[in-house]
């Protein structure tokens, strides 16, 4: 079963920050490499579901025109609008709700495994439609099991291979592993700025 909104409150009525995204060594680290990895310097157009307290929203707003984050949790949300003011910062779940338009980013950072049975695939086909010719889209999740969520990373990211979309990078370690598809042809960096 999806966890909902009830499981997110309760752990953040327990701690402001239950997950320690801004204060392990872990998470910062695991950020920097999620950064480094997007193709692009600069995005148009980004959404981030599942941003929980917005230490990564605060780092993709630097790099992207408009960025869309949303989580379930109110005081998720509320800390997110404090740490992350430039981006615009929402109440909601997918893959129940979906903003309209599309997008030349898509994060699912440490999120996709809360989903259960079709859950995921209806996400996962939502954001594969959702990106523009050229998109990015970044996955970063856990790769140990937790008895609480309904899947394991790796088991997000062996469906993540089926969306249609190209992979352009992976970076794979014992507790995380991060991808990067592209929608169309893979294109490395220095091959855009034209030195292949």
């Amino acid at each position: 079963m999806t966890l909902g909104p009830e499981y997110f409150e309760k752990a953040y009525a327990d701690s402001d920050d239950p997950w320690g995204f801004a204060s392990r060594w872990y998470e910062e680290r695991k950020y920097a490499l999620s950064l480094a990895m997007l193709p692009r310097r600069h995005y148009a157009d980004a959404f981030e579901p599942g941003c929980s307290i917005g230490v990564l929203t605060a780092l993709l707003a630097t790099r992207c025109d408009r960025l869309l984050a949303w989580d379930v949790s109110s005081e998720a949300v509320r800390q997110a609008r404090l740490r992350a003011p430039a981006a615009k910062i929402e109440q909601r779940g997918i893959p129940a709700e979906w903003p309209a338009g599309a997008f030349d980013l898509i994060v699912f950072s440490e999120m996709l495994y809360y989903l259960a049975g079709d859950d995921l695939t209806r996400a996962l086909d939502l954001g594969a439609g959702s990106l523009k010719p050229g998109g990015t889209l970044l996955a970063v999740h856990w790769r140990h099991p937790v008895a609480d969520y309904p899947r394991t990373g790796d088991e997000v990211h062996t469906a993540l291979g089926r969306t249609g979309l190209s992979r352009l990078a992976v970076h794979r370690e014992a507790d995380f592993i991060a991808e990067v598809y592209v929608n169309g042809d893979p294109v490395s960096v220095a091959t855009a700025e034209g030195l292949t």
